[in-house]
């Protein structure tokens, strides 16, 4: 089973207006749709949808709006009670495709709600399942939180990924890069947190990808598994994604489509990955299922989070670097 922990989840508010977002202006919604969202009960949906047994882990009141939504989505979970409300996370979606997003911080957890959080995910594990880590600490989590996860999910013998960044990822890099924990066996950076983990400039690096030039992105990729990172998975945009693990490193190019929403991409994008590995793919199907799901997921309006029969994977597409 892969068991997904959203420390920070969201109500995913999403508004289309029908003319560019400008600011200081007067707009107009087209559509607005509210979901129980957050990146790990993102990957939990299209792990879901595709069949697979899985398990959405985060707190929340039994009262909140988001519990409500997140139950009628038919989605396995076990919630965390905890006095605060869920987020709230605004996007905009306005003319030509452009994204806008405003998220709230979260409600603190109390130090009581910390550790029932994490006795509900050990609770939840049991060896052989997979644990993916996904998103922002919610305020009162200490920085290091998912690093001591991580070490004692390991101690459980329970392999571990994360998408996290800024402070989480900084913590996290520090603590495993000093042995003061395992490293993760997958990491899912986008450009901006490979960034972050190797110093370099993430943009730069994108726009670098885009135009066909892959060796930054290979170079902090195999750096990074290096120094005991299982799979490193470099989401890029519309330059698709690089794999670097033991057996190799690849790139997969995307297909290029209509845009209509990037939020949720990279969920699908670790979820595909995920579908594949639970499946016995090799890695090259895995890169190319991840790419998969994240061209499927941003034709998609909103967080919509793609079926498996909107996916086309193209193994064809996958090449050795």
């Amino acid at each position: 089973m892969i068991i997904t922990l959203t420390a920070n989840p969201s109500l995913d508010r999403t508004v289309t207006l029908t003319a560019p977002l400008v600011p200081g202006g007067v707009h107009r919604i087209a559509e607005d749709a509210t979901q129980a969202g957050g990146k790990g009960v993102n990957v939990s949906r299209a792990l879901h949808q595709a069949g697979e047994d899985t398990l959405a882990v985060l707190p929340a009141g039994a009262q909140d709006p988001f519990t409500a939504l997140l139950a009628g989505a038919d989605l396995p979970h076990r919630t965390v009670p905890v006095a605060g409300p869920v987020r709230t996370n605004l996007t905009v979606v306005s003319p030509p495709g452009v994204t806008t997003k405003i998220n709230e911080p979260g409600h603190a957890l109390t130090p009581a709600e910390a550790e029932t959080l994490a006795t509900a995910l050990h609770g939840a594990t049991r060896p052989g399942d997979f644990v993916m880590l996904s998103g922002s600490l919610a305020p009162g989590l200490p920085a290091d939180w998912y690093a001591r996860r991580i070490q004692e999910l390991h101690e459980a013998a329970v392999p571990v990924g994360v998408d996290t960044s800024d402070a989480p990822l900084a913590a996290l890099a520090a603590a495993w890069r000093a042995d003061r924990c395992a490293a993760p066996d997958l990491l899912t950076p986008n450009a901006e947190e490979l960034g972050q983990l190797t110093g370099a400039d993430g943009a730069t690096i994108e726009a670098a990808a885009e135009q066909g030039e892959l060796a930054p992105v290979t170079e902090a990729a195999r750096a990074l598994h290096a120094q005991g990172v299982g799979a490193v998975l470099v989401t890029l945009g519309a330059a698709g994604a690089v794999l670097a693990t033991a057996e190799g490193t690849w790139h997969c190019a995307a297909v290029s489509g209509e845009v209509l929403s990037t939020v949720g991409a990279g969920d699908s994008a670790a979820a595909g990955y995920l579908l594949a590995r639970v499946r016995g793919r090799e890695e090259p199907e895995r890169l190319a299922c991840a790419v998969a799901y994240g061209t499927a997921a941003v034709a998609l309006p909103g967080t919509t989070i793609p079926r498996p029969d909107q996916v086309a994977v193209r193994e064809d597409l996958v090449r050795a670097l």
